[in-house]
């Protein structure tokens, strides 16, 4: 296997799914903004492109379901932290936050999967790993201009922003760990699968709010029909950043994936530019570079991959995974 073409493959999943990912917000604030529950825009959003890549995955798992009936439980638990939670926790938290101090606090998740591979599996993180995360969550803070001052932050949005740290934490790590042999398109759609049908009957027993507005949406500056922002959460921010997602983590790991996907914080800068006529400050654009510094310092630091493709145990290890 060349390792150096992987690694770009994947290196170039991880940032189109940061892209794909950044476009989530323009779309799900019209939704919001129009009368949507940030949980039914979520269900709308995942359920729908779980719909689209079971096709795929089907056609992907002819003769092999018995891969899928094995990885049941991560598959699950992905759908549950990666998809469900991820997603309802920030946008809850931006009910009480502003926008960027709420991701800031969803991608402290970052720190949690260095924390996590280093308590679970030994990975004590070298120095270039630590210089990279300082230099990353600088940049973060940076890029979100988070200077603007204001009051007290709401501690039931800083809970829910860090209920979306967890589930941010969950999906790099559980898509760079489930069985190889999964196809990756298997893996998103389960998972969306199982967080559309549980946030569903959450809604359906009244324990989350599940109210929708079908007409006319403001959608960057226009009056269009609610459908666009719907088909472009579950399309574009749902079916391509979640299989790209899945892709980059296994062939990058964890960890790394981890810190590439900060770029979408840059992306989000760049579409917010594009859409809404927002120019990125002089801080912003030194906080990107102080992130891209970031995802360079990790790379250089990720362990080398075994020379045996095997582990000893004779079962095939992840491809360039952290663990």
């Amino acid at each position: 296997m060349d390792t150096r073409r992987t690694a770009g493959l994947g290196l170039g999943l991880a940032l189109l799914s940061a892209l794909a990912f950044s476009t989530s917000g323009p779309f799900a604030r019209s939704l919001i903004d129009a009368g949507w529950s940030a949980e039914a825009a979520v269900a709308t959003r995942v359920g729908i492109a779980g719909l689209v890549l079971a096709v795929p995955a089907a056609v992907a798992l002819r003769g092999k379901w018995r891969i899928l009936r094995r990885n049941l439980g991560m598959v699950a638990v992905f759908g549950l932290l990666g998809v469900a939670a991820a997603q309802v926790g920030f946008f809850n938290s931006i009910r009480y936050l502003p926008v960027g101090i709420a991701l800031l606090i969803e991608y402290l998740g970052v720190i949690l999967v260095v924390a996590w591979m280093w308590a679970v599996h030994g990975q004590r993180p070298r120095l270039l790993t630590v210089g990279g995360s300082a230099a990353a969550v600088l940049g973060l803070a940076l890029v979100l201009d988070l200077t603007g001052g204001g009051g007290g932050l709401d501690p039931v949005g800083v809970l829910w922003g860090l209920f979306a740290a967890v589930g941010l934490a969950g999906y790099f790590i559980l898509g760079a760990r489930v069985d190889s042999a999964l196809p990756a398109t298997a893996m998103a759609s389960g998972g969306m699968a199982v967080g559309s049908a549980t946030l569903l009957l959450l809604g359906a027993v009244g324990l989350l709010p599940m109210h929708a507005h079908f007409g006319t949406v403001t959608f960057a500056g226009q009056t269009t029909s609610w459908l666009v922002p719907i088909l472009g959460l579950a399309l574009l921010a749902g079916v391509v950043a979640y299989a790209t997602g899945i892709g980059g983590a296994r062939l990058l790991g964890a960890r790394l994936a981890s810190f590439v996907g900060l770029t979408e914080v840059l992306f989000a800068v760049l579409i917010a530019w594009l859409l809404l006529d927002e120019l990125p400050t002089v801080v912003q654009l030194v906080g990107g570079a102080l992130i891209l510094t970031g995802v360079t310092l990790v790379r250089l630091d990720e362990p080398k991959p075994r020379s045996d493709p095997k582990d000893p145990d004779g079962t095939p290890a992840p491809a360039m995974t952290a663990g």
